[in-house]
């Protein structure tokens, strides 16, 4: 997935998804916390793909992971392509009105517009070029 897509969050928690996300995430995906300050879509291939490697950890590993599970939301999108994002995940983002829908290879992601244009203030050439670099590219 890739891209870069603005919308907001209306009164009742719903977002809209782009449609080139929608084909890539299919009819049910799943929404959860994300690693920095965001929300992450799975579609079903990368969230089976996601609990399958959960499910093989010890149980000592895999109980920091317990938020992550009970705050996830199985999502299908309404008529209008919107889904709803639950209180806690918004609260989890920051996310209030402007959101920032990113692709990200195999998922996307959800900022609250205005973290997401901080990150993108703060790339510079010279950061892009030292991640590539520690990425052996």
């Amino acid at each position: 997935m890739t891209g870069t897509y603005e919308h907001s969050i209306d009164a009742k928690g719903r977002l809209f998804i782009p449609a080139k996300l929608r084909v890539e995430l299919g009819e049910t995906f799943y929404l959860a916390m994300g690693v920095d300050a965001c929300l992450a879509i799975y579609p079903q291939s990368t969230w089976d793909r996601f609990t399958e490697k959960f499910a093989s950890l010890p149980m000592s590993q895999s109980k920091a992971m317990r938020p992550l599970f009970a705050n996830a939301a199985k999502c299908e999108l309404d008529a209008q392509g919107r889904i709803v994002i639950p209180q806690k995940l918004r609260k989890y983002a920051g996310l209030e009105k402007d959101a920032v829908i990113i692709g990200v290879n195999d998922r996307a992601e959800i900022w609250a517009a205005d973290t997401w244009n901080a990150q993108e203030e703060e790339m510079t050439p010279e950061k892009m070029a030292a991640c590539m670099a520690e990425l052996g590219f």
